[in-house]
């Protein structure tokens, strides 16, 4: 699961700031951390400030959306049973021109240990990974309307699923780690770790408002390998995943809706044996460049060069 979400505040890429930039950064709260700090980061001097200039209580919000227009964040309340709140929520809170926050509301995503979400690129919905399933362990997708203001509504619709894969402690059940939109904005992806899968949905609010995804495709992976994040080159015709528990990255082509598994490669050295946790993976800013956490006991980031026509890492 997430530990800590780092989003530039910016309009232009990093490297392109030459002015300070804000961080947002969420984590875990227990035994008593605030949740949201405000940092300031020069990229001139490589400096962040060590003295946050905001810090916003809220249980768990280990991941963070900001909307296109910076005025929203939307905070995954990573929440579950034997927690101070046992129940998984989104936060939204406002965000001025200074980039100071204010909470506005909270709404429960109907699951457990919600993980990650992403906004509609018409800003309607809010698509929410649920690692665990309340009653059912199973997680779950959720989807939560927004009105025209960016205010949440509760959620109109679930997607769960009843799938486990080959570890029995840590697939014995579904867990959906991640909610990406594809760059078509015509489809969401959603991984499942505890069952080895991507599962696709064809987004269509114009025949269901409330309903605005159906069943599109379901992309098996490696047995026990724990699909976690997933991210899209610039083209948009690539797709790549890390997968969790085999410590590894997959490369995937991407067309209408439909995946198809390229190859996977090793995180770690040849020869290692100890414990893996693909993590995060984010691209340089242009797009040359795909960065890789692996924790557990390899513990590294893996840099890996992405050929710009067949979308290939090499590292």
């Amino acid at each position: 699961m997430p530990r800590l979400l780092l989003w530039l505040l910016c309009s232009l890429p990093a490297a392109a700031c030459a002015a300070p930039l804000d961080l947002l950064v969420g984590s875990y709260t227990a035994p008593d951390a605030p949740g949201i700090h405000g940092f300031r980061f020069d990229p001139a001097r490589g400096r962040l400030e060590r003295t946050p200039w905001q810090s916003v209580r809220l249980d768990n919000p280990s991941w963070l959306v900001v909307s296109p227009d910076q005025r929203q964040v939307y905070a995954i309340n990573e929440n579950g049973p034997g927690q101070p709140d046992p129940v998984g929520r989104v936060s939204r809170l406002e965000m001025d021109a200074q980039h100071r926050l204010s909470l506005r509301e909270r709404v429960s995503t109907l699951s457990d240990h919600p993980t990650h979400g992403s906004l509609s690129p018409d800003g309607r919905y809010l698509f929410v990974a649920n690692y665990s399933g309340g009653a059912d362990p199973g997680g779950l997708l959720a989807v939560l309307p927004l009105d025209a203001g960016g205010r949440l509504q509760p959620v109109t619709q679930v997607a769960a699923y009843q799938a486990s894969g080959v570890d029995p402690e840590r697939q014995a059940s579904s867990h959906v780690h991640a909610a990406v939109v594809a760059p078509d904005g015509r489809h969401v992806l959603a991984t499942d770790l505890g069952g080895d899968r991507v599962h696709v949905y064809a987004y269509d609010p114009a025949a269901s408002a409330e309903r605005p995804l159906r069943p599109a495709a379901s992309v098996p992976l490696p047995a026990g390998s724990g699909p976690r994040h997933l991210v899209f080159d610039r083209s948009g015709r690539h797709a790549y995943l890390t997968l969790e528990m085999s410590g590894q990255l997959a490369w995937l082509d991407y067309a209408g809706g439909t995946l198809e598994l390229r190859g996977v490669v090793d995180l770690f050295a040849p020869g290692f044996a100890g414990g893996n946790g693909a993590g995060a993976l984010h691209f340089s800013p242009d797009g040359r460049w795909l960065y890789v956490v692996n924790r557990g006991d390899d513990n590294h980031l893996a840099a890996f060069a992405i050929d710009a026509d067949s979308g290939a890492p090499t590292r």
